[in-house]
């Protein structure tokens, strides 16, 4: 049977499981909004960042993976977020919540303000081990993601797609999304080659994206 390219990511197995558990079952706090390179923490512990269009889930992801319901403040209105967001997961593991894109009605200098410093940030951080592109279960990889996704190619950074609520859509539809967004991974050099499925609401991929987290090095 021929192997599908971009497969599902595995659950992990008991021990694997734990360790992603134990690492977010400790202190998670939020650090500092970064608006410039100046203003980043130091490069101490290992950190991946997430990224997605606004009110793909972002805020609800990360809440989900920490068990912190208020943490990232999730927002109705898009494009909120302006910050590069650092949160610290004991004293090991920064996540950083990276500002939403896809929407236009941002003045234009401070939409290049924002490309120039994700930019900077993900091609200069060296203890940025990867990046998760949250795409939305329902609507697959549009043309506003393309951006996002060539941004990793071209700042040699792995990126890994996370599928936001999967619990709006069928079983059936399922697969046809999954084949969308795996035509659309083919064309990126910098993509890792598993997908999670994740639902924030029903607990879905929560154990195996901390996994993942918990054993980059």
């Amino acid at each position: 049977m021929q192997q599908l390219p971009f497969p599902l990511a595995e659950e992990p197995d008991a021990q694997t499981a734990e360790t992603g558990r134990l690492l977010f079952a400790g202190e998670t706090e939020f650090l500092k909004g970064v608006v410039a390179m100046s203003g980043l923490p130091p490069a101490d512990r290992i950190e991946v960042c997430f990224a997605g269009r606004s009110n793909v889930g972002k805020s609800s992801l990360i809440n989900a993976l920490t068990g912190r319901k208020g943490l990232a403040r999730a927002s109705n209105t898009p494009g909120r977020t302006q910050e590069i967001n650092f949160f610290t997961v004991g004293t090991s593991h920064y996540l950083v919540d990276l500002p939403g894109y896809g929407y236009a009605n941002a003045p234009v200098a401070i939409v290049a303000k924002w490309q120039k410093l994700l930019k900077q940030y993900l091609s200069g951080r060296q203890t940025l081990r990867r990046a998760f592109v949250l795409i939305d279960a329902r609507h697959g990889i549009k043309p506003v993601d393309e951006e996002i996704l060539s941004l990793m190619d071209s700042s040699a950074l792995t990126f890994q797609v996370v599928l936001t609520k999967t619990d709006k859509i069928k079983t059936s539809e399922r697969e046809a999304v999954l084949a969308q967004v795996r035509a659309a991974l083919v064309k990126h050099p910098a993509a890792f080659p598993e997908i999670v499925l994740t639902s924030s609401e029903k607990g879905e991929g929560i154990a195996t994206l901390r996994a993942i987290i918990a054993t980059l090095v």
